[in-house]
C-alpha cells in the first residue's frame, strides 16, 4: 500500500468512526477518544487531520454533500420529464440517508446541535441541492409537467422540508420501511396535492 492510500484509508476509517460515535454517543458526548479508538488509531493521528470534534462534524457533512450533489446532477441531466427526474433525486435523498442509519442521525439530529455549521449548511451545500430543485421546476414548467406560475425557488424548500421531515421521522421513530420508498407517494402528493380528482380545485 502507497504511503498516499494508506493516508487516504486512515482518514475515511476516521470519519466513519466520527459518524458512528457522533450517532450512538451524541456529538457532545463524543471524544476524540473514542473517535481514535474506534478507528483502530491513536488520538494524535485524529489530531493529525483534523483540529477538534466540529471540524470533523464539518467533514462528514462535506463529504457526503458532495458525493451526494454529483449524483444528484447526473440524475437532473437524463433526458427525462422533469418530474421523473425529480422522483429520481428525492429517492437518491432517501436512499443515502436510509442504507445509513447512523449518518442519517448524524445529519437529523447531531449535525443540527452545531449553530455554526448550521449558519453554513444554509449557504454552500444546501443552497446548490435548492438551485438544483429549483431548476428541475422550472425545466417542468418550460415543458407543461409543472404548473406555470409556481415560484420554484419557493417550491424547492418546501420539497425539501418535505424529504427533510420524512427522514427525521424515520430516524425518530425507528421505522422499518425503507426510505427511498417514499419517494413515490411524495412524489404523487407534490403533483396532485390535497384536490381530489376532477374537483379542479
Amino acid at each position: 500500500m502507497t504511503a498516499s492510500k494508506s493516508k487516504a484509508d486512515k482518514r475515511e476509517r476516521i470519519l466513519a468512526a466520527a459518524v458512528e460515535s457522533f450517532s450512538r454517543q451524541g456529538f457532545y458526548r463524543t471524544r476524540i477518544h473514542d473517535i481514535a479508538a474506534r478507528a483502530g488509531v491513536a488520538d494524535g493521528t485524529v489530531y493529525l487531520y483534523y483540529r477538534n470534534k466540529e471540524a470533523l462534524l464539518e467533514a462528514v457533512f462535506a463529504e457526503v454533500m458532495e458525493s451526494f450533489l454529483e449524483a444528484a446532477q447526473a440524475k437532473a441531466r437524463q433526458p427525462l420529464p422533469a418530474p421523473e427526474r425529480l422522483r429520481q433525486v428525492l429517492a437518491l435523498h432517501l436512499g443515502a440517508l436510509g442504507r445509513d442509519r447512523d449518518l442519517a442521525t448524524v445529519f437529523q439530529v447531531e449535525l443540527r446541535h452545531s449553530v455554526r455549521l448550521m449558519e453554513r449548511y444554509g449557504q454552500g451545500h444546501l443552497r446548490d441541492y435548492f438551485r438544483l430543485i429549483a431548476g428541475l421546476l422550472e425545466s417542468g414548467q418550460a415543458e407543461g409537467t409543472v404548473r406555470p406560475g409556481l415560484d420554484a425557488r419557493f417550491a424547492a424548500r418546501c420539497i425539501f422540508g418535505m424529504v427533510d421531515e420524512s427522514v427525521t421521522a424515520w430516524v425518530l421513530h425507528g421505522q422499518d420501511r425503507q426510505l427511498d420508498e417514499l419517494a413515490a407517494p411524495l412524489m404523487d402528493f407534490l403533483l396532485h396535492g390535497l384536490a381530489p380528482a376532477g374537483s379542479g380545485v
